[in-house]
């Protein structure tokens, strides 16, 4: 890739940079733990991975973090796996949540938006009343510290109030949403055996509703270790018989009550997209992500109390579990449950201009849509509000970056982010006081030593190499459920670098500091030796108005050879003739190069994708090398099995 020094897209004006709350802390922690008071991010970066545990010391001072009982040290033990944050530090993240409901009682902690789109608060002192009442309920239901409580709900305030309360008492919160089906479910709660699930009788989506209770009855009939359901009827219906009624759980006027836990006490299980097997259940601890957080939503998305925080997501996605830690910065959250586009592709934009959204997060693949369906936000909505967009659940393309530029604002601060569900936040992306290039993420974040290193483990710069995090973050898995020994999570990230972690993305760091991501290394293309990013291609082909989604796949050949097809999921009334054809090869060839060009072009009835969104690219490979589809994909992880039949037959036709 090219690493001449473009001109930014954007920069951050003297005024912003100053009072971003990253810099102040950059002055603060320069008095207080020797920190650089000079050099901006960069040195700031440099420094808290050079002084770790001085870093990440300094953040719970700066964010007032309340330790019941006080820490011996920051880390206990660095090895990876098996970091020990805090030892003998005791916690709870459900009253770091609710800290604002002392000074701001009447102030709105939660905006719910349906598709009516109008917003409905919750104030701070109504959620942690709610909060109080529930986690009292549990109690008496018999739910103790570590006791898993399960959630099959929307995006709606219970979700937020039950997650909470289960927090408060020290249980462990799992949740999935309601457009799972039973077995992708029952895939994810049966390996956790929680004791509460909290379900709704259907949803809301894409202007029609949808019942579940048939769903929830064989969610009841097949996890034998509930001992309550709590009904919450979303579309009206009666309580079932046996199962409790959430507005009679949360009617007590109580303040809550919070059990202090051990900083690496369980928070939640959230789960891997499963698609090659039984989804991989993934522990996070209170107050790892209690710090992770406050670092992440803090310095570097610069949320505070006068913050509106929205980003469109679902309670089966990690990007929910972060969207609720807004709240421990005091930060509004907006929750919306509804379609991305109903009753129109710009419904995103209308919620954040509804909502006086401050930071709204979103996926590149809305962003695109956008940009394809020709919507215009800053012409239709009043977006004054809206300091940030931030995108992520795949790499933003060049075109994304230029489209935000010119349709919302020229001075907007467009922030692509990358992590990933197994820590449940951010390696790189968003820093107030960085400049935008068009393409790329802005740096690392704080305390992520994130480095390209070669199959021989030498770090690159401005070159394509594997995303390696070389020290402990403390939102790292405590471990997986039902992985005794280890080896499960020990395989996931540690087998190719010792001690290092891999996630599994081919990225450039590159001189001036930034990150480019390119795709999952585990499906990248590699033809003579020259590995490809998949994301570089689809940002090519989808920008053509025929193609609505594709996919490209890299097959190593039994002779030694190499088949590269792209498959293409076309848009309504486009048809795949030789002109297509020759304008999709031709484009590839002029903005990628001539090696990025496919060996064939395949139309498909659709490109599959996991139940949060993500093409499914390893799966799709395993089938056209002739596994089995039962051995090639999770069933139970997939949005529509059926699209799999294609790719199962052209594997066939081709053996």
């Amino acid at each position: 890739m090219s690493t001449v020094n473009p001109e930014p897209l954007w920069r951050p004006d003297p005024q912003r940079t100053a009072e971003a709350q990253v810099t102040r802390f950059q002055t603060w922690a320069a008095e207080r733990h020797g920190a650089p008071s000079d050099g901006g991010y960069p040195a700031l970066h440099r420094w808290s991975v050079d002084e770790l545990e001085t870093f990440w010391k300094a953040v719970t001072e700066w964010f007032d973090v309340r330790f019941s009982t006080p820490f011996t040290r920051v880390l206990g033990d660095r090895a990876m796996p098996g970091a020990e944050w805090f030892p003998g530090a005791t916690l709870n993240y459900a009253e770091h949540a609710l800290r604002a409901a002392a000074g701001r009682p009447d102030e709105p902690a939660l905006l719910h938006v349906d598709e009516t789109h109008e917003p409905r608060p919750v104030t701070w002192s109504e959620l942690s009343r709610q909060v109080g009442s529930l986690a009292a309920e549990l109690r008496r239901l018999g739910v103790r510290p570590g006791d898993r409580v399960s959630a099959y709900l929307p995006n709606i305030p219970q979700a937020v109030v039950a997650l909470l309360a289960t927090a408060a008492v020290g249980g462990v919160w799992t949740s999935c949403a309601p457009d799972f089906g039973a077995r992708s479910v029952l895939d994810r709660f049966q390996q956790v055996e929680p004791v509460v699930l909290f379900t709704v009788d259907g949803y809301r989506y894409g202007g029609k509703e949808h019942d579940r209770r048939d769903v929830v009855a064989e969610l009841r009939r097949e996890l034998p270790s509930l001992r309550a359901v709590v009904h919450i009827p979303l579309l009206g219906t009666e309580t079932p018989e046996g199962a409790l009624d959430w507005s009679v759980l949360t009617a007590a006027d109580q303040e809550p009550t919070f059990e202090q836990v051990p900083f690496d006490h369980p928070l939640w299980v959230l789960y891997s997209s499963g698609t090659t097997g039984l989804p991989k259940a993934i522990v996070q601890s209170q107050g790892g992500i209690l710090v992770e957080h406050l670092k992440q939503l803090g310095l570097h998305c610069d949320l505070g109390p006068g913050d509106r925080f929205f980003w469109y997501t679902s309670t089966g996605w990690m990007m929910w579990n972060f969207l609720v830690s807004g709240l421990l910065t005091g930060t509004t959250v907006v929750l919306y449950d509804g379609s991305p586009g109903h009753p129109d592709t710009g419904a995103q934009w209308r919620i954040a201009e509804r909502t006086g959204a401050t930071l709204y997060g979103t996926s590149a693949a809305y962003v695109m849509a956008c940009r394809k369906a020709d919507v215009h936000p800053s012409r239709d909505f009043d977006l004054s509000k809206v300091r940030c967009v931030a995108t992520t659940g795949s790499p933003l393309p060049p075109d994304g970056f230029r489209w935000l530029h010119e349709e919302v604002r020229d001075d907007l601060w467009i922030a692509s982010v990358s992590g990933g569900t197994d820590v449940c936040s951010c390696f790189a992306g968003a820093v107030p006081t960085l400049p935008v290039y068009t393409g790329e993420l802005q740096a690392p974040c704080l305390g992520t030593d994130l480095q390209a290193w070669d199959p021989s483990g030498r770090p690159v710069v401005d070159e394509v190499g594997e995303l390696v995090v070389t020290n402990p973050m403390p939102s790292m898995p405590v471990y997986f459920w039902n992985d005794p020994d280890g080896s499960r999570y020990h395989d996931s990230y540690f087998d190719t670098y010792p001690g290092a972690w891999r996630h599994g993305d081919w990225i450039t760091l590159t001189s001036r500091g930034t990150v480019v991501i390119h795709g999952r290394s585990d499906s990248t293309l590699n033809r003579q030796g020259v590995r490809m990013g998949s994301a570089d291609i689809y940002e090519a082909v989808e920008r053509l108005p025929e193609i609505k989604e594709s996919l490209v796949i890299g097959i190593e050949q039994p002779d030694g050879g190499y088949w590269m097809p792209l498959f293409v999921h076309l848009a309504p009334g486009a048809v795949l003739d030789q002109a297509l054809l020759d304008r999709i090869k031709r484009t590839i060839r002029e903005e990628l190069s001539p090696r990025h060009v496919p060996d064939e072009v395949i139309e498909v009835p659709g490109v599959p994708h996991t139940l949060t969104g993500k093409r499914i690219e390893v799966p799709v490979k395993r089938l056209l090398q002739g596994t089995p589809l039962e051995k090639a994909v999770n069933p139970g992880s997939i949005d529509n099995l059926g699209l799999l039949h294609f790719y199962e037959d052209l594997a066939r036709k081709r053996a």
